[in-house]
């Protein structure tokens, strides 16, 4: 599979999954759920979301400018941070299991070194 395919792909499947992860936050986990621990359940979706979106805009990217190893290496560290960072904040809310908080930066960290890779790969491609 090319990898603009597995981006693209990978974006669409964690749309997908961010919105049933929201709706079960919105309709499964309210009852369970006290208001701190939905919160952090919601943080997850949110950055889920937004993170597929950009692992959708890599997919494009890439097929437009193949052979740029920074678009690529991005699009992984975001698909890594939407495992790490809303994975983790999601069994946290869940499950309770406080020790996984310590994951949760690791996510923030990939979130952020894919953003930095994205717009330096933007930039040399202007240069």
């Amino acid at each position: 599979m090319n990898v603009h395919r597995t981006f693209l792909l990978l974006g669409a499947t964690a749309g997908f999954l961010g919105v049933a992860m929201g709706a079960f936050g919105a309709h499964g986990l309210r009852a369970t759920l006290d208001d701190y621990h939905l919160a952090i359940f919601r943080t997850g979706v949110d950055y889920q979301m937004w993170h597929a979106l950009a692992l959708t805009l890599v997919g494009m990217m890439v097929k437009q400018f193949p052979g740029t190893r920074l678009l690529v290496a991005a699009g992984w560290l975001l698909f890594a941070g939407i495992v790490l960072f809303s994975g983790s904040l999601y069994i946290l809310s869940i499950g309770g299991i406080r020790w996984l908080g310590w994951i949760t930066p690791f996510g923030g960290m990939a979130f952020l070194v894919g953003w930095l890779l994205l717009g330096l790969s933007a930039w040399r491609l202007e240069n």
